[in-house]
């Protein structure tokens, strides 16, 4: 039996893209094309070459290549989006919309002619803004459209509950939904380290510092860089959610996907838990929350709306 390698397309060769390229090629997901706009191209090949020359003591099998062509990504199984201009200190992310928006157009229109049936992840800021326009510019069913936002947001809560705690990161289950911004919604009621409800092992003053610290993560280390914005994290949250499409995993990760009636949502990409498999976003899991919890969704739901209106999409 034949076995041809899996094709992964990564538009936008920054420092997200180049993680991602190292991490899929790490991990053996296929082949990769690197593409990003004709100033930068020389540079990305000469990343893609860099890896390839890493692949002896990497013990890998993957031809990576960077192009400034669409025709390149021709056939890719999966897309991550990327491409846009990161976020500095000082800097919301709406400011970023309307620069991003016009990348996102380029972007949406050389994958629909080149690559239709790629699952496509977008992690390209403002996020929710960013997801919503691709999906409506590409006209590609909602399953085959994520954001990755999500599983950023529950690998940092989950991250900032270990150090806080002082236990292992592989302990700590939970999940963060709602936009990617100031107003997502950590669940603490629903978090657990090793099996054991949260609340029982942090007081409520950890427990508030955890969900501002998650909320504002994004923002401190866009402070600490004082240039452009957090690249390891996000890119490994792409490629764990790719993964799981390619390998068919059904892996339940939080992302934003298209809820039509989803927690009282129609219309909008929100962060969600939702199954990736080989069909795209499988399912969408819908958590019965308190009413405290239904108001704070509600909220980060106010602020994607506004937020997607500006695109005018």
């Amino acid at each position: 039996m034949s076995y041809q390698r899996k094709k992964i397309a990564l538009i936008g060769g920054g420092q997200i893209g180049q993680n991602l390229a190292m991490l899929a090629a790490m991990k053996e997901l296929g082949d990769i094309v690197v593409l990003d706009v004709a100033d930068y191209v020389n540079p990305i090949k000469g990343k893609a070459l860099d890896l390839m020359e890493m692949a002896p003591h990497g013990n890998y099998d993957a031809n990576i290549t960077g192009t400034g062509d669409y025709q390149d990504i021709a056939g890719a199984d999966v897309a991550i989006v990327t491409a846009g201009k990161p976020r500095v200190a000082g800097m919301t992310r709406e400011d970023l919309l309307a620069t991003n928006i016009a990348i996102i157009k380029d972007v949406a229109a050389g994958i629909k002619q080149y690559a239709p049936n790629a699952f496509c992840i977008i992690v390209t800021n403002p996020l929710d803004a960013m997801v919503y326009s691709f999906y409506k510019l590409t006209g590609f069913p909602k399953k085959q459209v994520v954001g990755m936002a999500g599983t950023l947001d529950t690998a940092r809560w989950r991250a900032f509950i270990a150090m806080e705690l002082g236990v292992s990161v592989a302990d700590v289950a939970g999940t963060v939904l709602g936009g990617h911004g100031p107003d997502m919604v950590p669940l603490p009621r629903l978090t657990t380290v090793g099996g054991v409800p949260l609340a029982e092992i942090a007081t409520k003053e950890q427990i508030d510092k955890l969900v501002l610290r998650t909320r504002e993560a994004g923002t401190e280390i866009v402070k600490l860089f004082g240039k452009g914005s957090a690249f390891f994290s996000p890119a490994w949250s792409a490629i764990i959610m790719a993964e799981s499409f390619l390998k068919d995993k059904k892996r339940i990760l939080p992302g934003a996907a298209l809820c039509e009636g989803e927690y009282g949502v129609n219309g909008l990409f929100i962060g969600v838990p939702v199954m990736i498999g080989v069909k795209g976003v499988e399912k969408i899991f819908e958590i019965k929350l308190t009413d405290e919890e239904k108001a704070m969704l509600q909220k980060t739901v106010g602020v994607v709306t506004a937020t997607v209106a500006e695109t005018k999409l």
